[in-house]
C-alpha cells in the first residue's frame, strides 16, 4: 500500500538557519493516490514574531500562537504520523529544512529519518511546464483545481490543494515512476529527489496547419533562402529530392 503525505508548511520568514521558525503544518495523506481525510494540522508558538512580509502572506498574527504548543511538544506526534511516508512537498528544500531544523533543537534526527522519500512538485513542475510560472496558484488554474478560497496562505490549505494538483500532474499513469535506487543516491543533503514523469500515456492534440499558413510559410521560407543567396539547406534538399522523383 502506498502511503503519501503531502505536507506544507508555514514560517516566521524564510531564513530557519538565521533563527526563523514554523507557525504551521499542514499535511494530508494519501493512500493508492487516494485522501483518506486523516489530516495532521498544527499551530506552533515560535517563540518569536513573524516578520512584517511574512505576515502579509499567511496572516497569522503573534498573539494568536502565543498560547499554541511549542514544535518540541509535538515532535513525537509529527514524527508517528509521517513515519515511513513519502512526503510530497512543492519547493520542499524550504520546507525539509525548517523541519530538519525543528528537528534539530528538539534533539532529533532530520526528516530523512523517518521517510521513505521526498518528491518536489515545483520540480516535476518545472519539468512538465518548462519556460511557465509554476507556483501553486498558477498550477492550480493550469490544471483547473479550485483555488478561490485562498485569499491567504494556510499550511492545510495548502497541502490540500496541492494534493489535487500532484494527483491531476500524474494522471494517467498506471504507476508513479519514482527514482530507482541509483537516482536515489543523487538526492540532494535533504534527500529530496523528484518523480520521473511518464510522458508516454500523454495524447497530444494535432493541429493542422490551413492552406493560407502554409503559403505564408512557404512564402518566409522563400524570403529566407533569398536573403541566403539560395544557400539554405532545405532548398537544397528539395531541389536533390525533385530531381530522384
Amino acid at each position: 500500500m502506498s502511503r503519501q503525505i503531502v505536507l506544507d508548511t508555514e514560517t516566521t520568514g524564510l531564513s530557519a538557519e538565521t533563527g526563523d521558525r514554523i507557525i504551521e503544518l499542514g499535511c494530508v495523506e494519501l493512500l493508492n493516490r487516494k485522501l483518506t481525510g486523516r489530516n495532521l494540522h498544527i499551530y506552533f508558538n515560535p517563540e518569536r514574531d513573524s516578520h512584517e512580509d511574512a505576515l502579509r502572506v499567511h496572516g497569522i498574527s503573534n498573539d494568536f500562537l502565543k498560547d499554541k504548543p511549542k514544535f518540541a511538544e509535538q515532535a513525537d506526534e509529527i514524527v508517528e504520523y509521517l513515519q515511513g511516508a513519502e512526503l510530497i512537498i512543492h519547493n520542499a528544500a524550504f520546507d525539509i529544512g525548517f523541519l530538519n531544523k525543528e528537528f534539530q533543537l528538539c534533539g532529533r534526527m532530520p526528516v530523512k529519518s523517518y521517510v521513505e522519500g521526498v518528491i518536489d512538485t515545483l520540480a516535476m513542475a518545472k519539468e512538465m511546464f518548462p519556460g511557465k510560472r509554476n507556483s501553486l496558484d498558477a498550477l492550480c488554474d493550469r490544471l483547473e483545481v479550485d483555488n478561490s478560497g485562498r485569499t491567504l496562505h494556510g499550511a492545510l490549505l495548502d497541502a490540500e490543494l496541492l494534493a489535487d494538483v500532484f494527483i491531476n500532474m500524474t494522471r494517467g499513469q498506471e504507476a508513479l515512476l519514482i527514482a530507482d535506487e541509483e537516482s536515489r543516491d543523487k538526492s540532494n543533503a535533504n534527500g529530496v529527489r523528484v518523480a520521473a514523469v511518464d510522458f508516454s500515456t500523454l495524447k497530444l492534440q494535432v493541429i493542422k496547419a490551413s492552406e493560407t499558413e502554409l503559403a505564408a510559410h512557404l512564402d518566409v521560407l522563400k524570403q529566407i533562402d533569398k536573403s541566403s543567396g539560395g544557400k539554405t539547406i532545405w532548398q537544397h534538399a528539395t531541389e536533390a529530392q525533385g530531381s530522384m522523383s
